[in-house]
């Protein structure tokens, strides 16, 4: 199976109408959140499944706003973070997963790319494409499923659309990034 993993969208779609004619045999859409009406504008327009969730800046959320996607890997929780405090932490992430028997969770609320591992569970932030917070011009993700494998790569915009602007780091910029008081 073959994922596209998005999140942050926060109701600008054009970056991912940019690259979707670019990616191929795309299964599914994975949509971690902000805002859940984009997720719905996109399974109606590329159609295509997609699975979305809601996030801080929509209506109503709650401890409860998660899915679970059955893949032959395993199944693949989708939450957008923010609940479980992923600007922090990913623990509580970690045991959200361990706690739906998931194999991996696809995440966002950052709006910065991350891929990691821990006991056993894949960890997914695609970034946002269209307000990201690494310096970068946006980022998303893709996830290749088997019975036996599970990899996830992070993909830059401009890596696809021609170009190259990499993501750019510092405590100074992390700080200011994750900063609600400043």
């Amino acid at each position: 199976m073959k994922i596209l993993a998005i999140s942050d969208t926060h109701g600008k779609l054009d970056k991912v109408r940019d690259i979707w004619p670019k990616l191929t045999d795309i299964d599914m859409i994975l949509h971690a959140g902000d805002f859940i009406r984009d997720g719905k504008a996109l399974s109606k327009e590329l159609k295509v499944p997609v699975v979305t969730v809601k996030g801080n800046c929509d209506n109503g959320y709650s401890h409860d706003d998660f899915e679970t996607v059955a893949t032959e890997y395993g199944d693949i929780l989708v939450t957008h973070g923010h609940m479980e405090n992923v600007k922090y932490r990913l623990d509580n992430l970690l045991y959200k997963a361990l706690e739906n028997d998931c194999r991996a969770v696809v995440f966002g609320h950052t709006h910065r790319a991350f891929v990691g591992e821990d006991k056993g569970i894949h960890l997914i932030n695609p970034g946002s494409l269209t307000l990201p917070r690494d310096g970068s011009d946006g980022s998303y993700a893709i996830i290749r499923t088997s019975k036996d494998s599970f990899d996830a790569s992070i993909v830059y915009y401009s890596t696809i659309m021609g170009g190259r602007k990499p993501p750019q780091s510092g405590f100074l910029r992390n700080l200011l990034n994750y900063s609600d008081s400043f």
